[in-house]
């Protein structure tokens, strides 16, 4: 049995590289690019009208002669004169030989007569060619979280294309005989499998969409043989139950026929010590323990952090400290993950803490992690927490 700090070490070493993707920009939302993307255009490509007015060419009178429009989205070119203004709206290219626009409010017209209130100065209201961003220039960074902001500036670049990091497919193995599908009978002896959902809406949660459900009864070759097809089919299979020692807890023995290789079984922890890591070719493998509130809680331990640096976000540290609001006695020879509920810089532990109970667990936002030993935490003492 190992450290909780030495799993993840274990875990860390043995991260799969990571696998880029060229999707579309809608398809690519909080996504990671894995490339920076270098814009090909000026933006904008044109000396633009930043608002609704007259472009001018200045000349030493408040008077200028009207000569036409130009419409937001006009290819035509026009020659201004010294002293010669058009009508311009915003976003319209502005002429080269106009040096200012000025707004409507700013000014007064009689038919082709226009006088303006207020002097300008030269280039007031024009942006000029590449004021965003110039051609050849990084748009936006590898590493970047795609969202509704930066996909709207690559298209406005004319991209339609990025390469990002690919986020897993991920399977979900669940085991059990006794397990029923919510919405049929509860036969006497039975509970209903709510473990394949909490895990597929964790990771929802954590932006990985793609979840394949795998369900096999307590049987040692349909549980080798399910293990089998879910990892041909997937690049990290996550199992639930059937990990412990019991008589029908088949699958430790089923991963070792597999030759899946164990970086650890069994973590100092409460809850989740039956926790089993394990690595096949270049997929991990996690064994989750079958009760609800433990395998949650190794999974925003040990899963979560992994599937953040497989698909390419930063590296941030995972746990936080805060200030807990009461006084708390810990008297374990496990490490403990307690649910809990932080606000600003203080968190208070929550009631009901068995690994098989998950009403608690719907209602806290993170986990206190408690390090074995006997020793009393006064209120105010910070410890850490993991972010749910």
């Amino acid at each position: 049995m190992i450290s909780v700090q030495q799993a993840i070490n274990l875990l860390n070493n043995n991260i799969p590289k990571s696998k880029k993707n060229q999707l579309s920009l809608l398809d690519a939302q909080n996504h990671i690019l894995a490339d920076d993307v270098v814009s090909t255009i000026n933006m904008p490509p044109f000396r633009q009208s930043a608002m609704d007015g007259f472009a001018l060419n200045i000349h030493d009178s408040l008077v200028y002669n009207l000569i036409g429009e130009i419409k937001a989205g006009d290819s035509h070119k026009m020659e201004l004169k010294p002293g010669e203004a058009i009508k311009i709206f915003t976003g319209a290219a502005v002429p080269d030989s106009a040096n200012a626009v000025i707004q409507v409010e700013k000014t007064s017209l009689n038919g082709n007569r226009l006088e303006l209130n207020e002097t300008i100065n030269l280039n007031t209201n024009i942006r000029p060619i590449g004021e965003q961003i110039k051609t050849n220039e990084v748009a936006l960074i590898k590493g970047t979280k795609l969202n509704a902001a930066s996909i709207g500036f690559l298209a406005g670049l004319g991209i339609t294309t990025v390469t990002v990091y690919k986020k897993p497919s991920i399977g979900i193995l669940v085991t059990g005989n006794e397990l029923v599908k919510p919405g049929n009978n509860l036969e006497y002896g039975k509970i209903y499998e709510s473990n394949s959902i909490m895990l597929q809406a964790a990771l929802i949660d954590s932006e990985v969409k793609k979840s394949t459900i795998y369900e096999v009864n307590d049987d040692f070759l349909n549980t080798k043989n399910s293990i089998k097809k879910a990892l041909n089919e997937n690049d990290i299979l996550l199992i639930s139950g059937g990990i412990s020692v019991g008589d029908y807890d088949f699958v430790k023995g089923a991963l070792n026929e597999l030759q899946v290789e164990t970086l650890f079984y069994k973590v100092n922890q409460k809850p989740g010590k039956p926790l089993l890591a394990g690595k096949f070719e270049d997929k991990l493998v996690f064994a989750l323990p079958g009760n609800p509130a433990a395998s949650l809680t190794c999974y925003y331990i040990y899963v979560k952090p992994i599937l953040k640096k497989i698909t390419g976000e930063s590296e941030n540290s995972s746990t936080i400290k805060k200030e807990i609001t009461h006084n708390f006695i810990v008297n374990n020879t496990r490490s403990q993950f307690l649910k809990a509920n932080f606000s600003d810089n203080n968190v208070s532990v929550l009631s009901h803490q068995q690994s098989s109970m998950l009403n608690t667990f719907a209602l806290s936002n993170c986990l206190i992690h408690l390090p074995e030993g006997n020793y009393e935490l006064k209120k105010g003492s910070k410890v850490d927490i993991y972010h749910i």
